[in-house]
């Protein structure tokens, strides 16, 4: 049986994108953007990142067609973010890919967005060791994941209580006065800065907390601990060290994340750790992780930085996989699912 060729798109959250895989094999991978349509917002607005979908599907298509030389009526099946995500934007994305799905006569894979970020990985190193321990660190999420099958067993271990962490890095660059989104801004100004130079609280790290919530995250205190740290500097009229405040919470957020992932790996046995998702790509978080990963013999997986950002690319990917797996296609019925579950790999 030849490798399927997977038409994937994704409209989650503010990136429309459109990707091809044959197998494991990336044709195509077009990603719009609406960021810089929600930066004087300082945050993505739901109906604004729907009317930019709705803007970029088609061109996004086209240009992943020509990109990977295909006709779309030669994909095998349509594989499209049915959850979790924004309920508008996730629509767009699901209309698109039943039109095309009725319109060609192809199967129709509605996809859980988070296996996205696991799956994609297959496209930069091939086949992932199982079971695996993923962590997916975005804007909207954070969350570990113990991976047996990315097509159809994959369990959340543990996940954020409040604020994810790339939340967490909006909300502190606004409080520094830095631009939207929060997470590049705030990782370059750390390298300018001294981590040590203050101590801000690890969340859920206190041996209280460790019993209940061992692997589950929270940053929204930390977030808070830094705006009154901020604010008092500023009522004892001192000026603020922003690249000191930005490597210190930084650091603080890279050490809960990559300590708890390593002692989840640990716990579970397993020899490999993915790092995936929109944070994936910050410096301090790749460096340390790989440091804690290799000092316990753990392989540590991470795709390149491209791919770490929602993309169509990964929603094939999984498609892929489903298709491989022989799993039904969902009906042309199914619905948006903003808070899919990770255990649902594909929607019915």
């Amino acid at each position: 049986m030849s490798e399927p060729l997977i038409l994937g798109i994704e409209s989650s959250c503010d990136e429309t994108g459109v990707g091809i895989v044959r197998g494991r094999t990336l044709l195509a991978n077009e990603v719009a953007s609406s960021v810089e349509e929600h930066v004087r917002f300082g945050g993505v607005v739901p109906e604004v990142a729907s009317r930019a979908h709705l803007q970029a599907i088609v061109p996004a298509l086209e240009r992943a067609a020509a990109t990977a030389d295909v006709d779309l009526a030669d994909v095998d099946a349509i594989a499209v973010t049915a959850g979790p995500g924004l309920m508008g934007a996730l629509v767009v994305g699901l209309a698109s890919a039943k039109a095309l799905a009725a319109y060609l006569n192809k199967p129709l894979y509605g996809i859980n967005h988070l296996v996205g970020h696991v799956a994609v990985d297959l496209l930069d190193h091939g086949e992932l060791p199982m079971p695996s321990l993923a962590l997916l660190v975005s804007g909207g999420h954070t969350s570990l994941l113990h991976v047996r099958d990315i097509a159809t067993d994959i369990t959340e271990l543990g996940s954020t209580i409040d604020d994810a962490a790339g939340e967490a890095y909006d909300k502190v660059a606004r409080i520094l006065g830095l631009p939207y989104p929060g997470g590049p801004v705030i990782d370059k100004a750390a390298q300018e800065g001294d981590p040590t130079a203050i101590r801000f609280p690890r969340g859920l790290t206190a041996r209280h907390d460790m019993e209940k919530h061992r692997f589950d995250f929270s940053f929204s205190g930390l977030k808070t601990s830094v705006a009154r740290w901020v604010e008092q500097r500023r009522l004892d009229g001192l000026d603020v060290p922003v690249n000191d405040v930005a490597a210190s919470f930084q650091e603080a957020v890279c050490d809960v994340l990559t300590a708890k992932t390593v002692d989840a790996a640990t716990h579970l046995g397993v020899g490999t750790i993915l790092l995936g998702g929109g944070v994936a790509a910050n410096s301090r978080l790749r460096t340390l992780l790989e440091e804690r990963a290799n000092a316990v013999g753990i392989e540590l997986r991470r795709p390149h930085p491209g791919l770490c950002t929602d993309n169509g690319a990964m929603i094939a990917a999984v498609g892929s996989e489903v298709v491989r797996a022989g799993l039904a296609p969902s009906p042309l019925t199914i619905s948006a699912h903003p808070g899919l579950p990770v255990s649902q790999v594909v929607v019915r």
